[in-house]
């Protein structure tokens, strides 16, 4: 009975919303038509306007064309940006460290190949050009050196004049013939000993004597008594030198330098022997104005006037603040070639400090000191 009841109330409340006329399909008919009549109404109103031009355009298939191509750029930036190394993505990916080796090894035998060819091409193609091939500088920090305020030109007047009034102008003038006194610290090893030697060798009208304890400023007033024109002080740390002082006398300048790669002359390969002709002397690359400085001080070692007879040649090649030295003789094949033999000794100097005047620890005045971060972060900057 219940339920007969409840069907009842449905059916009533059915009937008693369809009797009082309202039917919802037809309102939303009736506002769709009109909306389409408003717009209708605004589109004549915007061509009929005074003005005549209209914000609206219809689109072009150049701006479609557009779009279309700023979509392609979109997926190309998406998928380089994706792109993945193939040797590092390769490797990553092997667990195992045997094969991961083996193909490392494969990858870089690879390239070293692919190298290998493109070196043969350049040199192919050089020698089918013949004269007019260019001929590739390699990129070095000594080549991409940036210039120095303090580089000069040798032929400039005002260095000229400086240099005919420095310490070393009564040797270029060849009024004094020079006299060199070579030492070492106290208790030398026999590495230094013998590295004094060869230096005596080398250089014409030196003398080596052991110290005997004496201090530096003692040995210069002697020096100059007996008419030295310079002191090379040899010192040495763990029973090798590692250290070199140059006093050029009588009124300096005084260099101190950091001595290595020492090789002596037994121990270089197919060497030539000792002669005691006087040797030519090559200054190669003191550019700065402290540069030129220490080659004169170079220089001024050796005898101005060598003797040619004897085809030795003595070498300082400055490159990256590092003077190289070698001593070869040379011998002329013919009118465009010739051949070089070392005779040794060989070594390498790093300047550290230049001080006016003779050796003053206390009171000397410093031209120059090397710095540690001196040069800051530039690597392209260097002192000569």
């Amino acid at each position: 009975m219940a339920r007969k009841q409840r069907r009842q109330q449905q059916n009533v409340e059915e009937n008693d919303s369809t009797e009082d006329g309202f039917d919802f399909e037809d309102m939303d008919n009736d506002d769709e038509e009109e909306v389409t009549q408003q717009s209708d109404d605004n589109y004549e109103d915007m061509n009929n306007s005074d003005g005549g031009d209209s914000d609206y355009e219809e689109p072009n298939d150049d701006t479609i064309g557009n779009d279309e191509d700023v979509d392609n750029n979109s997926k190309n930036e998406k998928s380089e940006t994706n792109v993945l190394f193939p040797e590092n993505d390769l490797l990553s990916k092997i667990k195992n460290k045997i094969r991961r080796r083996e193909v490392y090894l494969k990858l870089k035998k690879e390239k070293k190949e692919s190298k290998k060819e493109a070196r043969t091409a350049r040199q192919n193609e050089a020698k089918s050009m013949g004269e007019k091939a260019q001929k590739l500088v390699p990129r070095t920090i000594e080549s991409t050196r940036e210039p120095d305020e303090t580089m000069v030109d040798p032929n400039d007047e005002d260095v000229k004049e400086d240099e005919e009034h420095d310490e070393m102008a009564t040797y270029f003038r060849k009024e004094i013939e020079p006299k060199i006194l070579i030492t070492s610290s106290d208790n030398p090893h026999t590495k230094t000993i013998k590295f004094c030697r060869e230096l005596k060798q080398t250089i014409p009208n030196a003398e080596f004597r052991f110290r005997n304890r004496s201090s530096i400023k003692n040995m210069v007033k002697a020096a100059i008594d007996r008419d030295y024109t310079d002191i090379v002080i040899v010192n040495e740390d763990w029973r090798k030198p590692n250290g070199l002082l140059h006093i050029h006398l009588p009124n300096g300048p005084t260099a101190h330098y950091k001595l290595s790669s020492i090789r002596y002359c037994k121990e270089i390969k197919k060497r030539a022997q000792y002669s005691s002709h006087r040797p030519e002397v090559i200054l190669n690359n003191f550019n700065t104005r402290l540069g030129h400085s220490i080659g004169r001080m170079f220089a001024s070692v050796f005898h101005y006037d060598p003797q040619f007879k004897g085809r030795r040649v003595v070498t300082f090649h400055n490159q990256r603040d590092y003077v190289f030295f070698r001593h070869h003789r040379y011998e002329f094949k013919n009118n465009s070639r010739a051949a070089i033999q070392e005779i040794g000794p060989r070594f390498t100097l790093k300047l550290r400090s230049l001080q006016k005047g003779t050796f003053d620890s206390k009171f000397g005045e410093y031209e120059w000191a090397l710095k540690r971060h001196d040069s800051g972060v530039n690597r392209r900057r260097f002192a000569l």
